[in-house]
């Protein structure tokens, strides 16, 4: 029974990436590789010398196509769909806090500020050990993340470990819903600044509701900061965009192969504010309905962009019901700014023979026209009209940014220091900064490079062929010189690294609304933006 229904499902997914890709081959060749897989798999199962588990080798062949194409396409088993739907259905009971796996162990990552597990005394860089008794080295740490979540007003018992000490607390889930609007402020007597990080059911509203409010404080200039932003619901990217252009004006398209996923989002009531003048500033964080923003105000000259190139996320997925209570997540369709361009930045199309994915952006680019005329691009997200990073990021900065170097060092000083200085006074000293360049040479395996990780392969077979005691020493002698370089590397982006643990330490003792006062006052794409608003004629020849 098990084999046939794994057959079935392997069969309709193959139906249904079929028929999405637009009908690409004809029934006969669908048909065909159908029914050759069906009957390798017939032998496979009948004849193949050891015992088979159909289920495993089903999965397996099920993982290997979908790798074929983009990472956003994927298959759900019953047990995947049970944990997708009680995620989703308890997302917004849990404790309070987020959380983030660092070598198999689940740490508290963020609190939100008066929920549950700040009150309860909990801290960023806290272990969670168990979960109602339940061991978490016991169970995958992945499945402990949804443990943490429940029905509200249930509790949850935690065991933690904040350096030597282990303590145990009770807490009550409750809802909690998400601020997408964590600061706002006046910057001077015309601009005013709304940070925005979340395209969720409140965001529009929130948005909304800062705006009015620092009208009413006089404002006449408006810096609106996405960056981080990851996106969300595409209907509040729509209505944002809508405060700021007129009633009926095309947003987003979307384009798929099947003509009911592709639709044209306008629109739809009338503008809050046609004339402030705005600045929008995005980083690569900022992705799909952030893109969706920031490219509609750059395509209608309606708002300069500030910063560094976005995320580059333009495919749209959808959920489909398969046979037997499984699913497939699949890319049916790509999102389109009014100008007519794609934002996607990595082609999933084009591979090469390692498997790497080529990027629209390393070849020849498409030009488009915004109203005024100006020259914008597809294929990499958005590029802003004034980019603020002239210096790239090495590679070792890049290792540095995307591993948990600085989410643990930030846990050590915090550990160290109770307090800090003044929210909007708090700076890292040089020797603060040497400190955190000591502890990077002393735990070189916290953040790798590619060649970090090749080295190290390349020691795993030396030491399985035999060969490891006779080239230790230069073995150590060459990780040496790459953790020099790599520390040199770190010095040409110094005050991009000071940033992201700058804003690390201050989210630790000020939660993420502290981040943003700090910001206010001392973040470069901030001051920019107040110096370009600030200049008329600037403004209006960026956008002319």
């Amino acid at each position: 029974m098990k084999t046939f229904k794994k057959l079935g499902i392997i069969t309709v997914l193959i139906t249904v990436i079929t028929v999405s890709v637009g009908y690409k081959s004809d029934f006969f060749e669908v048909a065909k590789q159908i029914e050759i897989y069906t009957t390798l798999f017939r032998e496979l199962n009948m004849y193949y010398i050891d015992e088979t588990n159909p289920a495993e080798l089903t999965e397996t062949a099920i993982d290997n196509m979908l790798k074929k194409l983009d990472p956003y396409t994927q298959f759900y088993d019953e047990q995947g769909v049970e944990k997708a739907r009680i995620n989703a259905a308890s997302h917004n009971a849990g404790i309070g806090a987020r959380t983030k796996i660092i070598d198999d162990k689940l740490f508290i990552a963020e609190l939100y500020e008066g929920a549950m597990a700040d009150k309860a005394g909990l801290k960023a860089g806290d272990e969670i050990q168990k979960i109602n008794e339940i061991d978490l080295n016991t169970i995958p740490v992945s499945d402990a993340v949804l443990m943490l979540n429940g029905n509200p007003d249930s509790e949850v018992i935690l065991q933690l470990k904040r350096q030597d000490e282990i303590f145990k607390v009770t807490l009550k889930r409750e809802a909690y819903e998400f601020d997408p609007v964590p600061y706002y402020r006046m910057l001077d007597d015309k601009v005013g600044y709304i940070s925005f990080i979340k395209f969720n059911t409140k965001a529009s509203s929130s948005v909304k509701a800062a705006f009015e409010d620092l009208k009413a404080q006089g404002m006449t200039k408006l810096v609106l900061d996405i960056r981080g932003n990851g996106g969300g619901l595409l209907n509040e990217a729509v209505e944002i965009t809508n405060f700021f252009v007129p009633k009926n004006e095309i947003v987003v398209t979307t384009k798929g192969k099947v003509k009911k996923w592709s639709d044209t989002y306008k629109t739809k009531r009338e503008p809050i504010d046609l004339d402030i003048p705005i600045a929008v500033l995005i980083d690569r964080y900022s992705a799909s309905a952030s893109e969706i923003v920031a490219g509609s105000l750059q395509d209608l000259d309606r708002a300069v962009i500030i910063g560094e190139r976005s995320f580059g996320k333009g495919l749209v997925q959808r959920y489909r019901k398969l046979t037997y209570g499984t699913q497939l997540k699949l890319t049916i369709s790509k999102y389109y700014t009014p100008s007519g361009r794609c934002i996607q930045e990595l082609d999933y199309t084009h591979k090469n023979e390692k498997g790497e994915v080529s990027k629209f952006s390393d070849v020849k680019r498409n030009a488009f026209k915004t109203r005024n005329g100006r020259t914008v691009y597809d294929g990499g997200g958005i590029e802003p009209d004034i980019k603020l990073n002239k210096i790239d990021r090495t590679n070792a900065t890049k290792a540095l940014l995307e591993s948990d170097a600085i989410f643990i060092y930030a846990t050590n000083y915090t550990n160290k220091h109770k307090t800090i200085e003044s929210l909007e006074d708090f700076t890292l000293s040089d020797a603060e900064y040497q400190e955190f360049l000591t502890y990077l040479t002393e735990n070189n395996n916290v953040f790798k490079t590619e060649t970090d990780k090749h080295l190290d392969s390349t020691l795993k077979i030396a030491q399985k062929e035999g060969y490891s005691e006779s080239i230790i020493q230069e073995y150590q002698n060459l990780v040496s010189k790459i953790n020099s370089q790599k520390l040199k590397d770190l010095s040409q982006n110094k005050s991009e690294i000071i940033d992201a643990l700058t804003n690390e330490i201050v989210r630790r003792y000020y939660y993420k609304k502290g981040e943003y006062i700090h910001k206010a006052r001392h973040d470069n794409a901030i001051l920019k933006a107040v110096e370009v608003l600030n200049d008329e004629s600037k403004y209006q020849n960026i956008l002319n």
